[in-house]
This record gives C-alpha cells, sequence and structure tokens, in this order.
C-alpha cells in the first residue's frame, strides 16, 4: 500500500491569534448578533475571524478578502471544522461586511471591547478619546446619498496625503494595554472638535458605566465649551489639554515666569491654576517640559528670523500708506505694534507735502495739503527674546477633578498615557499590518473594514497583554532579541519567533507540528488550553 506524498500548511503565529478569538468566543458573540449567513456555508463570526487572521498576517501588503491567502494555511485548526479556503471569497467577505454594517459597527464592536475588557479583568483608571485619517485611493461618494454613510471627502490629512479623498476613524482605548473599547467611523472632512462632541454627547455615559472609568483623557479637540459641559452634567470626571489659543491660556503662560513650579517627574515641573471656563470649575496644570523645552530652543531663532521678516514686509506696507491726518498714522501704527509677537518698532509720523501736478515742485512753490507717512526703524528687544525663552517647553492640562487627591503627578502620568490610542493608530497604518489607504468603493463597506481594523488592533493589543502577564503570573521567560529572558515581549516579537512553525499532514490520520522550539512552548503552555489545542 503507497503513502501519499506528505504536504505542509502554514501555521505560524496565526494560531495565537485564532487561539484568544476562540478564548474569547468571538465567532459565538458575532453570530448571536448577526445571526446566520444566508449561504450557510460559513457564519458571520467565522468570516470575521478569518479576516481578523487576514490583517494580522503581518504580509506586507493591504487586507485581502479572498480565498488565495488562505490556500496554505491550517483553516480546521484556526477557523474551524470543515473550512475550505474557497469559501472565504470575495462574495461571502462583501456579505459579511454589508451585515456588520447594517447592525451597526460602532455597538458591535463596543459589546466586543466590553468583552475583552471583562475577560482579561482590567479596571482602567482613564479612556483615551482621539482620531486619526486613512486616505482612499477612490472617488468621493455624493453627500446625498445616505445620511447615515460616512462620506468620503477631503479634510485635514494626519498622513499627509491632502491630495486624497479619506476617511476619519475615532477610537477610545483604555489605558492599561491600549485595547479600543469603543471604534466611531466619521466622514472625511469631519471635525476633531464635532466630532468629540457628538462621542462625548451619545456614548460616554454607557462607556462610563460599563468601563467604571474616573477619567476621560483627551487632546485639545476635546476642550470645548459644549462637551465640557455636558461632561460636569453626566459627573464625567476629565482630563484634557487646553488650547494655547485660548485667551486665559495666554495670559497663564506670560505669567510662567512669575510662578513657582514645582519639579515632578522625568524633568517636568508644574504649577497648579484654578479657573472657570465653560460653565465648569477646573484646575489647571501648566507644565513646562525640559526636553520640549530644549527641541524648542533649537527652533526659536529660526522663528524669530520667519516673524522678522514678516514684520519687515508688512511695516514696509504700512510705510507706503498715505494718510489724510496725522491721527489715523497714529492709530495704525500703534494697531501695527499690537500685532507684532517678537518685533518692535522706533516709529514716527512724518509730514509729507503734498503738490500739484507730477515732478519736483517750483521754488517757494506751496503745497496744496499735508499727508502724512510713517517712518522708523524695527529692533527686537532682548526682553521679548528672554521672554519667549521662558514660555518654551509649556503646555496646560486641565481637569474638573477639584480634590486633592488628585496630584500633579497623577494628572501628568494620566494625560501622558494618552499615548496608547496613538500606539494603536501607528500600528494600524503600518505597512506591515495594513497600508493606510482603503481601496473599496461602498462606504458602508468602508465602515465595517475600519470596525474589522480595530478588532484587528484589540486581538493584538489584549494578546500582548496576555502574554505579559501570564509569563509574570507563572514566573516565566521569554528571550528578546539579544536573546536575553524577559517578561515584556512585545506580540510582534512574539509573532516574528513563530515564524517557519509548519502542519505536516504525513496520512489522512496523523498530523505533525513541525519546528517547535522551546521558546514557542513557553508562550503557547503560558496561554493555555485554546493555543495548546492548535499547536498541538
Amino acid at each position: 500500500m503507497t503513502m501519499p506524498n506528505p504536504f505542509t500548511k502554514t501555521l505560524e503565529h496565526h494560531g495565537l491569534v485564532a487561539g484568544f478569538c476562540h478564548e474569547i468566543q468571538l465567532v459565538d458573540l458575532i453570530d448571536r448578533k448577526l445571526g446566520q449567513s444566508n449561504d450557510r456555508t460559513l457564519s458571520f463570526g467565522q468570516l470575521v475571524l478569518a479576516m481578523v487572521i487576514n490583517g494580522l498576517g503581518f504580509t506586507g501588503r493591504t487586507l485581502h478578502m479572498y480565498s488565495e491567502y488562505f490556500k496554505d494555511k491550517p483553516l480546521e485548526r484556526l477557523i474551524g471544522e470543515g473550512v475550505k479556503a474557497e469559501q472565504i471569497n470575495d462574495d461571502a467577505l462583501g456579505r459579511c461586511l454589508d451585515k456588520l454594517y447594517e447592525f451597526g459597527v460602532s455597538s458591535l464592536y463596543q459589546d466586543l471591547g466590553e468583552t475583552v475588557v471583562s475577560h482579561l479583568g482590567l479596571g482602567g483608571e482613564s479612556l483615551h478619546l482621539d482620531s486619526t485619517s486613512f486616505h482612499y485611493d477612490g472617488q468621493s461618494n455624493d453627500v446625498d446619498d445616505d445620511v447615515n454613510t460616512i462620506h468620503i471627502a477631503k479634510g485635514y490629512s494626519r498622513d499627509h496625503r491632502p491630495d486624497l479623498n479619506q476617511v476619519v476613524l475615532n477610537l477610545i482605548c483604555e489605558n492599561q494595554s491600549g485595547i479600543p473599547v469603543y471604534m466611531k467611523p466619521a466622514s472625511g472632512n469631519c471635525n476633531d472638535m464635532d466630532g468629540f462632541k457628538k462621542i462625548v454627547k451619545a456614548h460616554v455615559n454607557s462607556l462610563k458605566a460599563a468601563q467604571r472609568c474616573r477619567y476621560l483623557v483627551g487632546d485639545a479637540a476635546l476642550y470645548v465649551q459644549e462637551s465640557l459641559s455636558h461632561l460636569q452634567q453626566i459627573n464625567q470626571l476629565f482630563i484634557t489639554r487646553v488650547p494655547q489659543t485660548l485667551k486665559e491660556a495666554k495670559t497663564l503662560i506670560k505669567l510662567a515666569p512669575t510662578l513657582s513650579f514645582t519639579p515632578l517627574s522625568s524633568g517636568y515641573e508644574g504649577v497648579f491654576h484654578e479657573c472657570e471656563y465653560g460653565g465648569v470649575k477646573q484646575k489647571w496644570l501648566l507644565v513646562r517640559s525640559e526636553q520640549a523645552a530644549k527641541r524648542e530652543t533649537h527652533t526659536l531663532s529660526k522663528r524669530m528670523h520667519k516673524q522678522a521678516e514678516q514684520a519687515r514686509k508688512s511695516f514696509k506696507q504700512l510705510s507706503q500708506k498715505i494718510f489724510a491726518c496725522e491721527g489715523d498714522a497714529q492709530k495704525s501704527l500703534e494697531e501695527w505694534k499690537k500685532k507684532q509677537i517678537l518685533c518692535d518698532v522706533e516709529g514716527q509720523v512724518e509730514q509729507v507735502p503734498a503738490f500739484a501736478g507730477k515732478g519736483r515742485p517750483k521754488k517757494n512753490e506751496n503745497p496744496i495739503r499735508i499727508d502724512y507717512q510713517i517712518t522708523g526703524r524695527l529692533f527686537t528687544p532682548l526682553a521679548r527674546r528672554q521672554a519667549a525663552l521662558e514660555q518654551l517647553g509649556l503646555f496646560i492640562i486641565a481637569t474638573n477633578d477639584m480634590s486633592e487627591a488628585l496630584t500633579m503627578d497623577k494628572m501628568l502620568s494620566t494625560y501622558k498615557s494618552q499615548q496608547s490610542v496613538e500606539k494603536g493608530f501607528r500600528f494600524l497604518k503600518s505597512p506591515d499590518f495594513l497600508t493606510n489607504a482603503i481601496f473599496l468603493k461602498k462606504p458602508e463597506r468602508i465602515e465595517a473594514l475600519l470596525m474589522v481594523m480595530t478588532v484587528c488592533l484589540m486581538v493584538y493589543a489584549a494578546l500582548e497583554h496576555q502574554i505579559r502577564k501570564q509569563l509574570v503570573e507563572q514566573e516565566q521567560y521569554f528571550p528578546d532579541m539579544k536573546y536575553k529572558p524577559h517578561q515584556k515581549p512585545t506580540a510582534r516579537w512574539v509573532f516574528q519567533c513563530f515564524q517557519g512553525i509548519t502542519i505536516m499532514y504525513i496520512n489522512q490520520d496523523t498530523e505533525i507540528v513541525a519546528n517547535l522550539e522551546d521558546r514557542n512552548h513557553t508562550i503557547i503552555d503560558c496561554l493555555g488550553y485554546h493555543y495548546q489545542k492548535i499547536y498541538s
């Protein structure tokens, strides 16, 4: 009896991704929400799992939604019994995206986020709100098509591609591991302030109840009177950056040289200032960053030179103007001075006799009238340069938590953990994950794809948290890139260490997992049953 030729399929780190999805019962949760697929081949939950495995494939290509990607993957281990690669095709995945949109991507994802955070036992002190954009290689959609659909349009581009249309993704992440707990797609021309106001009004109260977070943290786009008033009404504490364009902020920063700063950790110092804005009593923390001050000092001279050149040009235009009276000329000179930040002028108003006719006036000819012009010499006072130096590295964060329990250090560290959202955005835009361009045509499917991308980020961040937690609890170590043992590997490094692991099929009843190393066993054993089942 002849044996069939052995063949292999690629397992690698896909088993870790699938294992976590099985652990949180991702497929069952989605199927309960969306119901069964009409074609009865793969459920919607299984199709979402397939897209997550594909999205976290780190192939250096965009998210592929066709069966070619899955031909060499052990789908029965990863997704479920009887799953074939040809079932994961464009038609099935397109219908799945349509169903996700029909159900509501934000509400569905919120249920997923709450499930994961609860499963991992994360009780974050704060939630962090931020947004980013993805450019779109296609045509914009008609704004009258559907008022409930995002609109692909030009807007402020975080990708530095203002020539392309785009869509916006808003995320709210918990602070311990950066797991997104809420996502909301938005139109490409959506203003952050308007987008944040809508999210604050519609969703923060339910997120507060579900996540039991103490603080909502955001950048300056959150600091809007309407948003702050609503947060105060629902008793939600916030910590947010204050826009330095506010009159009150400019005044406080100018007073910085006269204030007594308290040294904080990591090269920061700060001072509290109580105020009221938008009808909400607040505590502002004026912070000076030593590192930022050094960085900004290098650019100050360039900025001063640029402002001086702008001042020279504007003063030249002013000095060419003819005024009918001395008062008007003096008023214009004072208005020009008020607009200058660093420059000043030794200016004066001079009388200019006007004669009839052109050319040089005749001897002893009397002028027909007296006009007035401004003359002067520009300079930069040393005091202004010194004041500019003293204002470098300054920024303001605000909170409505007036209790003494919120110290300067705690307020600053809570705000700085806003980087967890920015880290997630960098991950989503990494060319090793997905390109930051979207190729789908229907805006409804783009919304659904943004949700799938966010699920990928959720799985990645949660898996990294779980690996680190289990290594510590079980007193195990994983080698880093220099082969030194440590307990905080990135999920990306762990994924790379699983490269080359395959399933060898000897015959119908014999399957062997090949190329497993000791470091792989460490992770698999720490994570437990679902992962051991896939890699055994």
